[in-house]
């Protein structure tokens, strides 16, 4: 990952603190995945043995963090936290006006109920759980305008987060410029594997939008990892520091949702960013009803002192090249083990084709979810299905959506885990693929009406 590969590098941190872990029994582990209905997101943490269900809220903060969350002005208007990140946001992201909310979906929320109106179409590179829902619920329809590669897992397009301007243009032309509230464009595309967007195609989808009279809506959740790799990746862009390139491409969009639990390096936290004050004024209104004041938005004031540090930590050059290259030092590891993964490697883990891995496990037995659970009987790994329960049910007819990529996702907490780690899920992950033929599928034998993989739980075949 540097410059200089024929040495080795470390992570730019040392640890000054540490969390025992425990190895559970396979007979234990058993119990236990019975008793969470196969759903890894039900399983006791206590009985996990390493976890990479998630980077949301998971990663290790530093002792700057730390040190600023002795700082907290818990004043329950016009903290002093709110004003240093405020600045952090105008600073390092440029956007006018920031309400912080307690966690990426209430800006989406609050978003959604201010731009979205009945029989309105969104589209998107690639949809978000959370982020499609929302839309439905203000009367909305996400509609996937992401170029074809993304779906393909074995393409090795380096940006397959564009999105496709000639669908785009089609969906605006068929509805109407003004049934689409706004363009979706997230940074990375956490379903299609983690992959980044160009800038040079965001600067193109910017000048359609602005012919159109639509605005841009960022999904800026992992920001700064998309920014790593049009660093590495986009010609032009090799000189240029993460901080610069995240400037940038904040700056060809008008509004933001931010799940701070992700870049930002914080355990709680969010905001919803805009540059537009009609939307700031309907925003500060509505953020009253549903998360708290607009100078706090659900948050204490030490967890917005903590994420305007995060804010400033994400930028870094040294600290996003060392986190991207663990995610790429377990993706390689498993590259090695000839198991199948999507290509080319993303930012914020490692995303196994169940479809390959599993092909006698039709999609409707859930084979990525099969897979997850499996991989925690082996070793106690904690992953999470990213494929047809995810995708849920389409809201007319009622059947499964039936997504194009069957993925298990093993995402990596940011400075939380070693390089040892990564070895013993690369080779618990080569051990269930090895024993791939015996594995069976699932059934679902309870399903939540929103959000089913959350809480929707299965029994073995």
């Amino acid at each position: 990952m540097y410059k200089n590969n024929k040495r080795s590098w470390a992570e730019p941190f040392k640890i000054k603190m540490v969390e025992p872990l425990f190895m559970t029994t396979i007979k234990d582990r058993l119990r236990y995945i019975e008793e969470a209905g196969y759903n890894t997101f039900l399983l006791r943490s206590k009985d996990v043995y390493i976890d990479l269900l998630t980077d949301s809220g998971t990663s290790a903060m530093s002792d700057r963090q730390w040190a600023g969350m002795m700082l907290g002005d818990e004043a329950y208007a016009g903290s002093e936290n709110f004003y240093h990140f405020e600045a952090a946001v105008q600073k390092f992201y440029g956007y006018k006006h920031v309400i912080p909310t307690h966690q990426g979906r209430g800006a989406e929320h609050l978003l959604s109920r201010i731009l979205i109106k009945k029989g309105d179409f969104i589209p998107g590179n690639m949809y978000f759980t959370t982020t499609r829902l929302h839309q439905e619920l203000a009367g909305g329809t996400f509609v996937d305008v992401i170029i074809d590669e993304a779906h393909d897992p074995e393409s090795e397009f380096k940006f397959k987060g564009n999105i496709d301007l000639q669908k785009l243009k089609d969906l605006i032309e068929s509805k109407g410029a003004d049934k689409i509230p706004y363009i979706c464009v997230a940074t990375t595309v956490n379903m299609a594997g983690g992959q980044p967007i160009s800038l040079q195609n965001l600067k193109e989808v910017r000048q359609m939008a602005d012919v159109y009279g639509i605005d841009i809506v960022h999904d800026m959740t992992r920001v700064a990892e998309n920014a790593y790799m049009i660093q590495q990746h986009e010609t032009g862009y090799e000189k240029k520091s993460v901080a610069e390139i995240v400037r940038e491409i904040c700056s060809l969009t008008d509004h933001a949702t931010m799940s701070a639990k992700k870049d930002a390096l914080v355990n709680i936290g969010g905001f919803l960013a805009t540059n537009k004050d009609d939307v700031y004024t309907e925003a500060s209104n509505w953020v009253v009803v549903y998360e708290g004041l607009h100078t706090y938005g659900g948050l204490a004031g030490r967890d917005m002192e903590a994420m305007a540090i995060g804010i400033a930590e994400s930028v870094q050059d040294d600290h996003i090249r060392a986190r991207i290259g663990q995610v790429h030092y377990l993706g390689q590891r498993l590259i090695d083990f000839n198991v199948p993964v999507v290509m080319p490697l993303g930012t914020h883990g490692i995303f196994l084709d169940a479809k390959r891995i599993l092909p006698h496990v039709s999609q409707e037995n859930y084979p990525a979810q099969t897979l997850a659970a499996e991989l925690y009987l082996d070793s106690g790994v904690r992953s999470m299905e990213r494929g047809i329960v995810s995708a849920g049910r389409n809201e007319v007819t009622g059947k499964h959506n039936y997504p194009k990529l069957e993925l298990v996702r093993l995402t990596i907490p940011r400075r939380v885990y070693t390089q040892a780690h990564m070895d013993v899920v690369a080779e618990s992950v080569q051990a269930v693929y090895e024993n791939r033929a015996a594995v069976k599928g699932l059934e679902m034998v309870y399903e939540p009406k929103y959000l089913r993989f959350f809480q929707a739980r299965f029994r073995k075949l």
